[in-house]
């Protein structure tokens, strides 16, 4: 909320003028204002503020046409906040700022619109895939970081990343949540609250240096979700929670190695460092020293060997630790200098490419496709080539719009994840899996493909049809495997034929891969997409 209502009542004092940059507007809804036409004429509207305004209009929202306060509920506000983003980018413009007061249980705005909504967004941006146990405090990590809000003891801060009715209800996060906070080169730019769009947005807007997070999964039921958002997105760093009250468990285990197994630069912050004695805290950090030593890596705490030294080795084979408590904010200041700090990693060369992760319909701007940016870069206006659908063939389509935490962008490099809005395709026919390439891309996609695999965990041996499921990039699909001399055992490292179950989907030799059925998990990379019969 802002303290200073000035904003609000120089708004108010200028009044609705025909010829003014002001606009009142009780509420915006998606169901009224987007609707038969409306678009458009309201679009028009919002041009003429702007043009009034020499390039800046104000809408000031719960009020009535007279400009009284009226007050309206947050979350018609927030519906509201949608709508005007999408006249504004119908209008060639973009929500500049966003702020709001209380009124008797509801909420006023003043949103400042401003003309040009192309951002280049040329600025420094990593993505951190976070993981670890239900109720390990990821979620509650993340969003005492994107707020600079402590927590209340209760999970609170979490409340910022659980989307779902049922997660909120249930204090489980059962979906990829994402947020987003940036440096400016005085320090973070952080969110009041990471629910308002405009907010996300703002920070992309400001930001020099970003930081994304996607939020994973730590329910064990939800373990393959887990694995599609680490395998899925395009990221630079792995960030694993491990809880001071209660140690690595099995799921810590199992996060732990598909990090590693799809060699991903990992930080574990062990969380609720507060809740338990220093002696307690000691033994967790011990523990977690010894499980990581296990599987080949060597543990740095950050708080030993300073955060120039994690910058520096974290990779293939070192793994920075460091003690964290969201409830006390001891920590937070470490992976705020951390993560200004570490350098980009995840973008790979070649032309622009886009695994579809997610996919909606927005009234008035149709089928969107969401994901991470694997490749080379995508503007506005692009003709791309989008699938394959289930008959393993590509259509074209044009990206109409570009949006990335809520704010529009002509274009998006490597490393963005970003929503894209596409002409020329129904988002029925859209599917996770599918792909967006450059028009001119010769894509073939393959039924089988051979790789290299190594078999983590089987409670006894694969055999010629083994059927797990089979994780690359967004693809998560059931596939048959064929072992080369008909069988692997646990810890064995061979040459598998791999055919997807039910369709054909693109898969490029050297993508790496994790696979798992029941208790039985492996990685792998794809060495041959022609393989021959």
């Amino acid at each position: 909320m802002s303290a200073d209502r000035a904003v609000l009542e120089r708004a108010l004092a200028a009044g609705e003028q025909e010829n003014g940059s002001v606009e009142f507007k009780e509420r915006l809804s998606k169901d009224l204002h987007l609707a038969d036409g409306r678009l458009e004429s309201l679009a028009a509207q919002l041009r003429h503020r702007i043009l009034s305004g020499e390039g800046e209009a104000t809408y000031v929202v719960g009020v009535t046409d007279e400009g009284g306060i009226a007050g309206i509920a947050p979350e018609k506000f927030s519906e509201s906040m949608d709508v005007l983003s999408l006249l504004a980018e119908e209008a060639d413009s973009h929500i500049e700022s966003v702020e709001t007061w209380g009124v008797d249980g509801g909420l006023v705005g003043v949103a400042t619109v401003r003309e040009g909504a192309l951002l280049g967004v040329e600025d420094d941006h990593i993505v951190v895939g976070t993981a670890g146990h239900v109720d390990h405090g990821k979620s509650t990590l993340v969003g005492s970081l994107v707020t600079g809000q402590l927590d209340d003891g209760q999970g609170g801060m979490r409340g910022y990343l659980d989307v779902q009715p049922h997660e909120v209800e249930r204090g489980l996060s059962a979906d990829l949540s994402y947020a987003v906070y940036g440096f400016d080169g005085e320090g973070p730019l952080r969110m009041d609250n990471p629910h308002r769009k405009s907010d996300r947005a703002g920070i992309v807007e400001q930001a020099d240096r970003l930081v994304s997070f996607v939020d994973t999964v730590g329910h064990e039921p939800w373990l393959r979700t887990t694995i599609r958002g680490l395998v899925g997105q395009k990221l630079d760093y792995g960030l694993l929670t491990v809880a001071a009250d209660d140690g690595p468990t099995k799921t810590t285990r199992e996060h732990l190695g598909v990090l590693l197994a799809t060699d991903l630069p990992t930080i574990v912050a062990l969380t609720k460092t507060d809740m338990v004695e220093a002696s307690r805290v000691e033994a967790v950090e011990s523990d977690v020293e010894r499980l990581l030593r296990e599987v080949g890596k060597t543990p740095l705490p950050i708080e030993r060997h300073g955060i120039g030294v994690a910058c520096e080795e974290i990779g293939a084979t070192v793994v920075p630790m460091l003690r964290t408590s969201a409830l006390t904010g001891d920590g937070l200041d470490t992976l705020d200098e951390l993560f200004e700090r570490l350098p980009k990693t995840g973008t790979e060369r070649g032309p622009f490419s886009l695994y579809v992760d997610r996919t909606y319909n927005v009234t008035g701007v149709g089928a969107v496709a969401s994901g991470t940016v694997k490749s080379g870069t995508v503007e506005a206006g692009d003709a791309l080539l989008l699938g394959p659908f289930p008959d393993g063939s590509f259509r074209e389509v044009e990206a109409r719009s570009i949006e990335m935490h809520y704010h529009r962008v002509d274009r998006a490099t490597a490393g963005r994840i970003v929503g894209i809005a596409l002409k020329g395709v129904s988002e029925a026919a859209l599917e996770r899996g599918m792909v967006l390439l450059p028009r001119e891309a010769d894509p073939r996609a393959v039924r089988e493909f051979d790789a290299e695999v190594m078999v983590l965990n089987h409670p006894t041996r694969i055999d010629s049809g083994y059927e797990p499921v089979v994780h690359v990039e967004t693809v998560s699909e059931a596939a048959a495997f064929y072992p080369e001399g008909g069988q692997l055992l646990p810890g064995d490292t061979g040459t598998v034929r791999v055919r997807f179950k039910f369709r054909p989907y693109l898969v490029e030799e050297g993508q790496r891969f994790v696979f798992r059925e029941g208790q039985s998990k492996g990685v792998g990379t794809v060495t041959d997409v022609s393989p021959a019969e």
